[in-house]
């Protein structure tokens, strides 16, 4: 059989498929799907893709806040430099450091802490029982409020001497004393991480409960039938048919994470024993009014997530490529 402008192949007897109006069709598409995107690119490339060149640019001068038209390049120095024999450096600065250990640290405690407790209460809200809807309802309540709010608000709560926390804590007889949560280096972390999870618990719950809300009910109830237990079912039928959708949802979180700024700032009062990555760059930009070294913090931000990101990836898809028995 020949047809103008196509190639006809035929896979089954009395079945022809037209493969070059097929790739037309997909190509047409294609473009059609590339020019609705395109404002929505070009939006994007204005709104983060220039303020991110700037700052990578930055990050290779010596500008400062006082004379930010007036700079110098001046390479890798702001990152790592030699002179006579001695390094100097934001990636020599242990406070850097220590502010990339106490990101990492908060976003792996946190995360891990949102994504069992957003399990549960994904499991719980997606059970049939009386008022459901208000109970999804409610839930995203701690996630609404702006986060600068409920870290001032938590911070009264936490207040050594005022707060509500301390009180209770002293009338059931758990503290001998008050504690000063945020003050301390040795509690503020676990207050800012206590916060981050009471906060961001429902974003986790919420995502998780419209993957479960798309599983087929007929597994669960052929598995009902066979008598498998529901902790079997759980963990060999709803955890693999969700675990793309969970692995969205930690990389999300895990992105929130790695650029905390306001919980911590406000939590700790930008104290060097507790700042994260953000803070430590707001305070070369800000205080120090080191454009060029708060920048090249915010570059290494920048790649640090990004790596973080694609380690996770990988090792997503890795696991969803494995045999889920």
């Amino acid at each position: 059989m020949i047809m103008s402008g196509a190639v006809a192949e035929a896979s089954a007897p009395g079945q022809v498929i037209v493969k070059g109006r097929r790739s037309s069709l997909t190509r047409s598409r294609i473009r059609a799907a590339w020019l609705f995107v395109a404002p929505s690119l070009v939006v994007v490339a204005l709104i983060a893709g220039w303020p991110l060149a700037r700052t990578i640019w930055f990050s290779f001068t010596d500008a400062s806040l006082n004379s930010l038209s007036e700079y110098e390049f001046i390479g890798l120095e702001n990152y790592l430099a030699n002179y006579d024999g001695e390094w100097f450096g934001i990636l020599t600065e242990p406070d850097w450091w220590h502010s990339v250990w106490n990101t990492l640290w908060f976003t792996l405690v946190s995360v891990s802490l949102e994504t069992v407790l957003g399990m549960v209460v994904a499991l719980i809200l997606n059970a049939a029982f009386p008022g459901r809807g208000l109970m999804r309802a409610v839930i995203l309540i701690p996630w609404a409020i702006p986060t600068i709010v409920s870290a001032k608000m938590w911070n009264w709560m936490l207040h050594d001497q005022f707060g509500v926390i301390n009180d209770l804590l002293l009338r059931i007889g758990l503290i001998a004393a008050p504690v000063p949560w945020t003050a301390n280096a040795d509690t503020a972390l676990w207050a800012a991480v206590m916060v981050d999870v009471w906060k961001h618990t429902s974003f986790m719950a919420l995502l998780i409960l419209a993957a479960l809300q798309m599983l087929p009910q007929d597994i669960y109830e052929a598995a009902k039938v066979d008598g498998v237990s529901p902790i079997r079912v759980f963990f060999r039928v709803t955890l693999p048919l969700i675990k793309s959708a969970l692995l969205v949802a930690v990389i999300f979180r895990s992105l929130d994470a790695m650029r905390v700024f306001d919980l911590i700032y406000v939590l700790t009062s930008n104290a060097k024993e507790t700042a994260s990555m953000s803070v430590y760059a707001r305070q070369q930009l800000v205080d120090f009014q080191e454009v060029g070294l708060g920048s090249a913090a915010a570059t290494l931000i920048f790649l640090i997530i990004a790596l973080v990101v694609v380690i996770t990836l990988a090792a997503g898809r890795v696991r969803l490529g494995e045999d889920p028995r």
